[in-house]
């Protein structure tokens, strides 16, 4: 008798636990059922598909579909919860019952969980797609990545958005559309960008170009075009002859500048009012402070004899009759270019109006002013130009890294055999051993090198000079 209550004890504990095993078999298996309408095995793998994941919609329908799935899971649960509080009459085996249920009350909430996370008032996805197709305001919503609609001006608009060709054709160029761009900088100065473009289409400009300025210096580069006409002088006067034009003051009725302490161009000739860019005040006196430069030696230091200025003929006579075309990069009137003309060389001069109407000053002498920032790439095709030459404007308050782009740029532009004349760099003796290893990253040849002391900085800073060839680099 005795034995057959035994029999029947473990009769009854293999199918409560055979019952329990099924139980979380089944729990298992719809676990990863659910898991799997989530995550597919494409989405595990780092495709673009993955990285696209934050601009795709949901499928729709899928979240309901789940949520079935999982309410169908919770109900046979709870249907075996309940029997196993039923069969709880045998003592020696209440606990391992107690036990098992309260493992499968643990998932019950992990798969509530799970349930509670879904989507609430989901249709069906036929229902869904039909609403979606007559109702925009149940279509999902997109961030748009449009640069165009990040500005409320519609000149700006039309300007960034991409201009398809006519005939939906590539061009000539090989692209399907134009694509006009502007600086990254700009986005951050929207107030005053949308200042510059709000004018009235085929009208007369503002006279902003301070504010232009601003946008270009401070990243806004290049500015977007506009489609009004700049403003041209009041009285305008033919420019001089171009035998006459290099060294003469230009008629003051060609003024067309504005917000300048002096409105003509002998105020700005003259050494008694402050004017322009402190480093170039006297850029304008043609007679007597730009005449002698790069020609006559100046600036000699008087201990060691020696001075940061050298003289054109010298430094063509490192490439004889090689020298054709080249940039000078600084802040001027241009008289580097006028000096190189005189000896048949061709030079475009890049700068901007830092205080003084230098742009316009280059353009009346009969140079070619570019009016670039130090913040664009330069507009030369590789491996073109003869000469690039700069001064009064890389100085010490230029950030290495910034430094190193614009050498590097630099390089891009000189062919083989170029030179490279940095003149009249100064900057503090401490920072001048980490802008010399600048320069000579350039692996260039040195053809001139001198570092004499600034004499008006009590000693704290130094002029640097050199004239550096760029090695041919063949292909390897």
């Amino acid at each position: 008798m005795r034995k057959h209550i035994v029999f029947a004890k473990l009769k009854t504990w293999r199918g409560v636990h055979s019952s329990i095993c099924i139980l979380g078999a089944l729990a298992l298996l719809l676990s990863v059922v659910t898991l799997s309408k989530f995550f597919s095995f494409k989405s595990i793998l780092v495709t673009d598909a993955f990285c696209s994941h934050v601009n795709a919609e949901v499928p729709i329908g899928m979240g309901n579909e789940v949520r079935i799935t999982v309410d169908i899971v919770i109900d046979k649960i709870q249907q075996q919860l309940d029997k196993l509080k039923d069969s709880q009459q045998e003592p020696p085996s209440s606990e391992s019952i107690l036990k098992y249920s309260a493992f499968l009350a643990d998932m019950l909430g992990l798969v509530e969980s799970v349930r509670e996370s879904l989507p609430l008032n989901e249709v069906p996805r036929q229902q869904n797609s039909d609403i979606a197709v007559s109702h925009p305001l149940l279509k999902a919503k997109k961030q748009s990545d449009e640069p165009a609609d990040y500005f409320m001006i519609e000149e700006i608009r039309k300007y960034v958005r991409i201009k398809p060709n006519r005939l939906r054709k590539q061009n000539f160029m090989g692209a399907n559309g134009t694509f006009t761009s502007i600086g990254h900088a700009c986005f951050a100065m929207r107030k005053e960008l949308e200042e510059y473009m709000d004018y009235d289409v085929g009208d007369f400009c503002n006279d902003d170009w301070k504010l232009a300025q601003k946008l270009m210096v401070h990243g806004c580069d290049p500015l977007p075009r506009r489609r009004c006409f700049s403003r041209a002088p009041q009285l305008y006067s033919k420019p001089f002859p171009i035998n006459e034009s290099m060294w003469t003051l230009p008629d003051n009725r060609n003024v067309r500048w504005s917000k300048y302490r002096c409105k003509n161009f002998g105020c700005l000739a003259s050494n008694n009012t402050p004017k322009g860019f402190f480093k170039c005040s006297d850029c304008f006196n043609l007679s007597d402070h730009e005449m002698p430069r790069w020609i006559k030696q100046v600036n000699l230091d008087s201990n060691s004899n020696q001075t940061s200025d050298f003289l054109i003929p010298e430094v063509l006579d490192i490439k004889p009759g090689e020298i054709r075309i080249g940039l000078d990069f600084s802040v001027g009137t241009g008289t580097f270019a006028a000096r190189m003309r005189e000896f048949n060389m061709t030079v475009v001069s890049a700068t901007i109006n830092l205080g003084a109407p230098f742009n316009e000053m280059i353009a009346l002498r009969g140079l070619i002013p570019l009016y670039l920032t130090v913040n664009q790439r330069l507009p030369f095709f590789d491996n073109t130009l003869d000469l690039i030459h700069t001064t009064r404007f890389l100085d010490g308050w230029i950030d290495f890294v910034l430094l190193e782009f614009v050498l590097y740029d630099w390089d891009r532009v000189l062919r083989p055999g170029g030179l490279l004349w940095i003149d009249s760099f100064f900057c503090l003796k401490e920072d001048l051993y980490d802008y010399l290893q600048a320069f000579k990253m350039l692996r260039y040849k040195k053809h001139k090198w001198v570092i004499v002391p600034k004499l008006d900085k009590d000693d704290q800073e130094v002029f640097f000079s050199a004239v550096l060839e760029k090695p041919p680099r063949p292909f390897r």
